[in-house]
């Protein structure tokens, strides 16, 4: 073999980096279709065990037998506790085989469903959140947070210019991305805190403020330096939203929103747009967090800024309402409830 032959061609890393794409590529396609046919699976043995206990009336013994049996006959699945089973019972009284099938349900792992399922009580808001898990890809501590933390009444809240200053649909994308209020009661600070002080425990919890702000921010830099004619100004926190393809500018204000502060951020969007955003880039967006805001005030000061602007209050202290409360069953009184039914009399179960 001569030595050209043997040379390595010249694409050869850009001929690897396509192959390692299409292999992850099918490696995640074939784990999304596992996850489907386990999920169906399960709704399956829940329906069937609905259909047995409503004919024959068994209960919590015969699901006793039935995790006993298929444990040892599938001993490398860990699927087939009583539990679980339970679970299934409830999957499939939630939801129809269409629904599973069609709806976002189908497409998360079952420890997202039984989340789902123990915490949200509306099909609604279950569809809802199962969508948000699916296209932001969220782990299933995220899901809870953002289930406990009611993201459904803050998603999208935030008064901005967006529809007067981004063209659709990214308007209605940059709307949603932004909340009202945000929640930073993770940064055990008191309501009192300085601005500075807020800023710097955002940039020391920035794990979990990146989880707050939501899918697709990426944290660029705290205190970001812009010249402008020989003045210098630094702006409080400065993100990249990878889904919105622009920087986003966040100001802190540790009092209520004024008009004058949209000024402020308008002036800071400019010098990024020019400075700093790519040509590629979309316009650049600001996120004003204000400790309260009158919602009316901010939408007239927002009417005569050019650049795209969102207003909305922050939360060092929660304020919102208890975490939400499941109307199903849990495992125990569903226990109950089987064991109840095998008990009574045969004529009873007429």
């Amino acid at each position: 073999m001569n030595g050209k032959s043997a040379a390595i061609p010249m694409d050869y890393a850009e001929w690897l980096a396509a192959i390692k794409a299409r292999v992850a590529t099918a490696r995640q396609r074939a784990a999304l279709a596992a996850n489907a046919e386990l999920i169906q699976l399960y709704w399956q043995i829940g329906h069937d065990i609905l259909q047995r206990q409503s004919a024959q009336g068994w209960g919590s013994k015969v699901i006793e037998r039935l995790a006993r049996d298929l444990r040892e006959a599938f001993p490398e699945m860990k699927g087939f506790s009583r539990a679980n089973l339970l679970y299934m019972r409830a999957f499939a009284e939630a939801w129809s085989e269409a629904e599973i099938v069609q709806q976002s349900v189908g497409q998360l792992p079952w420890g997202h469903n039984v989340l789902l399922l123990t915490r949200l009580k509306d099909s609604a808001l279950r569809l809802y959140y199962a969508e948000q898990a699916r296209t932001g890809g969220w782990s299933r501590v995220t899901l809870e947070l953002n289930i406990r933390n009611r993201l459904h009444e803050r998603q999208g809240q935030a008064v901005t210019n967006f529809d007067a200053r981004l063209p659709a649909p990214h308007s209605e994308l940059a709307q949603e991305t932004l909340k009202d209020p945000y929640l930073f009661d993770f940064l055990g600070l008191g309501d009192e805190a300085h601005e500075r002080d807020i800023e710097n425990a955002l940039v020391r919890h920035i794990t979990k403020f990146l989880l707050e702000l939501g899918s697709g921010f990426a944290f660029v830099g705290r205190q970001y330096r812009l010249e402008v004619e020989g003045d210098e100004f630094f702006i409080d926190l400065l993100f990249y939203h990878t889904r919105l393809k622009c920087y986003v500018v966040v100001e802190l204000k540790a009092t209520a929103f004024k008009p004058e502060h949209a000024g402020q951020l308008n002036f800071y969007l400019t010098a990024v747009d020019r400075q700093v955003k790519a040509p590629d880039d979309k316009p650049t967006i600001g996120l004003l967090l204000c400790k309260t805001k009158k919602r009316m005030i901010a939408e007239y000061a927002l009417s005569g800024i050019d650049k795209p602007i969102g207003v909305a209050e922050y939360q060092l202290v929660r304020a919102l309402p208890e975490p939400l409360v499941t109307s199903l069953p849990t495992v125990e009184e569903l226990e109950s409830e089987l064991r109840a039914i095998e008990e009574e009399p045969e004529g009873d179960r007429e």
